[in-house]
Order: structure tokens, then sequence, then C-alpha cells
């Protein structure tokens, strides 16, 4: 008997996104393989949501803010069998849901990440991202960590799961990744590559950033939670 197709849902979650949020939604329109596209809004006051309505009638706004709040909301509205998170200023291949769907085609995968690289190709950045992908490939067979601009997740684990941790002000991406690894294999996709805007470097300074990252990421390895207490939307 043939295997039942798997389905995908893309869940973006936003917040004061009108500069990209038609981007995006316009580049997963043009997709080849069916998609469902839901767009988790957390109260935007810009015309995010307006925008998001002209591609996609699963478009909600909820009052409560956080990005783990948003994915998980999605998620509880989600049909496909496999969930994609995307943020929502990035660029992705045309082909990124078939590799996808062909990673998952494993059983004994319940998540997946892939490199992440900067759209505006830069000497210092470039070799700080081609870096950091190998350092979470390397990962990804140890103790998996995956970053939320790509985060691909097999829906029937992630509900085993709790999906993303509410409580966690960042890093929710890297926490859920820890517990999907206890649960089956969380893959790095060697064969995928998505591209990131700089605007939260541009906007902060990249060693400002790197900085956060690092006690973000040791404190959440040490006492569970991440060094920040908020993590504000860089617009």
């Amino acid at each position: 008997m043939p295997t039942k197709a798997q389905t995908v849902s893309v869940i973006i979650p936003t917040f004061q996104e009108e500069k990209y949020i038609g981007k995006i939604l316009a580049r997963l329109a043009k997709a080849s393989t069916p998609i469902e596209i839901i767009v988790v809004d957390g109260g935007s006051q810009d015309k995010t949501a307006q925008i998001a309505e002209d591609f996609t009638d699963k478009v909600y706004v909820t009052s409560q803010r956080g990005i783990a709040h948003g994915k998980n909301f999605g998620a509880e509205h989600a049909s496909g069998d496999v969930l994609i998170f995307l943020d929502t200023d990035v660029v992705f291949p045309m082909d990124f849901v078939e590799k996808t769907l062909e990673t998952f085609e494993d059983p004994s995968v319940v998540g997946a990440t892939c490199h992440i690289m900067p759209v505006q190709a830069r000497p210092g950045s470039t070799a700080f991202f081609s870096f950091y992908n190998q350092v979470l490939k390397f990962l990804s067979k140890i103790r998996p960590h995956a970053r939320g601009e790509f985060f691909a997740v097999r829906k029937t684990v992630f509900k085993y799961a709790h999906g993303f941790n509410e409580t966690l002000p960042s890093l929710e991406d890297h926490e859920l990744a820890i517990r999907l690894g206890k649960l089956g294999k969380f893959v790095f996709m060697s064969d995928l590559t998505v591209y990131e805007s700089l605007r939260r470097f541009k906007r902060l300074g990249f060693w400002h950033v790197i900085g956060t990252w690092l006690a973000d990421y040791l404190l959440l390895m040490i006492r569970g939670k991440p060094f920040s207490k908020s993590w504000q939307p860089a617009r």
C-alpha cells in the first residue's frame, strides 16, 4: 500500500512586520508543493495582519505577545503533518518544502534545521555564520540546537513534547531542539540554506548580538534559562 503523502504547514509569528510580511508570503504562495500558510500576529499596530490576509485566510491576531506563544498558537491551528516555522525576514529557495519532506520520509526524524546565512554577503558576517552553521551541524549528532529562522518538526512529536517553552524570552528554538533530540533524530539539513536579514546586527551591533547569544546559550545550558529577561524586536 502506498504511503500517504505528508502535508506541510508553514507558521510565521509576527509583530510589526509590514515591511517584510508581504515579501515572504508572496514567495510562499509560489511554492510548487501545496502548503498551509499560518500567520500569528502578536497585536501589531501597523498593517502586518491586513497585508497577510491578502495571501492566506489563516491569520490570527492574539493579545498575548511572545515568539514561543505565537508559534504554539499557530501549531494548534495547523493541519499539516510537518510544521515549518519561519521568521518573517528570511529568504528561502523555492524547493525548501520538497527538501524538508524528503528529510521527514525517515520515520525516525522528529525535527530539522538547516544552514542559516545572511542575505547581505559581507566577509565578517559570512565567516561567522559559516562557522556557526558548522557548530550546529556538529551538535546535531550530540545535543541538537536550532535557530528560529528555520525550524521543522513532526507535528505529532511537537504535540507530545508540548511545543515551545513559553516561559523562555529567547532560545525557545534551541531548547525545544534539545528536547526533541531525546525523542528521535533531530537533523541538520546540509542541502538547504535559508537567508536572513541582518537587521538585528545593524541595529544593536554585531558583537553585542553575538555576546548576548553566547551569554543566553551558556546560561540556558547551566540553569535552563537564558541570560536575557526579554527579547526586544529589531525593526
